[in-house]
């Protein structure tokens, strides 16, 4: 399968079912039928073109699937209302007691949460390991272990797995391997290397705006039955349905996608690259000297880059909070959680989206209070945006 261009993202349905420029939003919960025979056969199955019950199915839903799925070049997806409610349906539909999950520590602190904190009052046994070393993951899995969990880039340190050798380990125990490319979109495309089932937080880069909160599942068309099938399906009877006036919204803004992502990731290379020339101590997997950089760079699609997330060391938590206070105050973007935005947001994770994650295991991978995240926004001027940082950095004693 090939890359999905900027120009099949464009083409993604231009017109609607009446001849709109954008689909009609379906404000509905519940449809109508013609005949009891029909809604009984809906019950039992889906009927291409049929509806009954948004919590399971509706138009505007459709359509942002048909389109996410093309983007991954997967079969079908599965639209949810949170990221979080992508990634805890899709393990909780592929585990139950007794199973195993194999995921990476350096993780999304709500994932890590979940993994660590909820599943195991189920039954569930998880392993962390370092994902970005297969030969960890290969002595982690057993018989008992049904999925195979990383990140594309991870959140926060910017690790890449090997995500053909993960599938792999994974087949080898006839486990699934889900990867959240939320840091990734349009740059790599997981299910080319192996991936079983791909989930992002639309909230991020591919709405873009910082304007809602959801999530998707990408996947074969068998996984996105099972997870929205009316008896047994995890989105189904959990009930994380995203509105359609959302789907309608995020749809729109996926035909702007490839722009912005190249974008964020220009802007995150130079500056990355500044950073690196002035001595700093930079996560971004875009640098050269970045441990997978090259590993990285054999699953890349050249055309969107590295990403716009990169993480500055500081050296300690009181330099990291001063540094975030004078980017703030110099406008360089704002003191936020979350990420894909137009204007640049940072925050230091060990004290906010990793801190569920225990201070002992945050230490033992490398996360320490001194961190900050950017996600780089799409400025203009960069150039600019750099000699803001530099003033900053100096302000603060990190560059003389």
């Amino acid at each position: 399968m090939a890359f999905c261009p900027a120009s099949e993202i464009q083409d993604l349905w231009v017109f609607g079912e009446y001849g709109d420029v954008n689909p009609s939003v379906t404000d509905s919960s519940t449809y109508t039928f013609m005949s009891p025979d029909t809604m009984e056969e809906v019950f039992d199955h889906e009927i291409e073109g049929c509806f009954l019950y948004s919590r399971a199915w509706n138009p505007s839903n459709k359509y942002l699937c048909d389109a996410l799925a093309r983007i991954e070049q997967t079969e079908a997806a599965h639209v949810t209302a949170s990221g979080m409610a992508a990634i805890t349906s899709s393990i909780m539909q592929l585990c139950s007691a007794g199973d195993e999950v194999v995921s990476g520590w350096t993780i999304y602190g709500g994932t890590y949460a979940f993994l660590a904190n909820f599943l195991p009052r189920f039954g569930v046994k998880v392993r962390f390991v370092d994902m970005s070393n297969a030969d960890m993951v290969a002595d982690a899995v057993t018989e008992k272990t049904k999925v195979v969990y990383c990140e594309t880039i991870s959140n926060p340190l910017l690790q890449v797995p090997d995500i053909p050798r993960l599938k792999e380990i994974a087949s080898r125990v006839g486990a699934q391997l889900l990867v959240d490319n939320t840091f990734a979109p349009l740059s790599v495309a997981p299910a080319q290397h192996g991936a079983d089932i791909i989930l992002h937080s639309l909230t991020k880069f591919i709405n873009g705006t910082s304007d809602c909160v959801a999530g998707v599942i990408c996947s074969s068309k068998e996984f996105s039955d099972e997870v929205g099938n009316v008896n047994s399906g995890a989105t189904m009877l959990l009930g994380p349905v995203l509105d359609s006036l959302r789907s309608a919204s995020i749809l729109k803004n996926l035909h702007t996608l490839h722009l912005r992502i190249r974008q964020h990731s220009k802007n995150a290379l130079y500056l990355a690259t500044r950073m690196h020339e002035a001595g700093l101590t930079i996560h971004y997997p875009g640098l050269p000297d970045h441990p997978q950089h090259q590993r990285i760079t054999s699953m890349l699609n050249t055309d969107y880059g590295y990403g716009g997330m990169l993480v500055i060391n500081a050296g300690d938590q009181a330099t990291a909070d001063r540094l975030m206070v004078a980017m703030q105050e110099a406008k360089v973007g704002y003191l936020a959680v979350s990420l894909g935005y137009f204007k640049t947001l940072f925050s230091a994770p060990a004290h906010s989206t990793s801190s569920e994650i225990p201070e002992a295991t945050q230490q033992e991978m490398g996360l320490t209070g001194g961190m900050v995240r950017m996600s780089v926004g799409l400025d203009q001027d960069i150039e600019r945006t750099w000699e803001r940082i530099e003033s900053c950095m100096k302000q603060v004693g990190l560059l003389n």
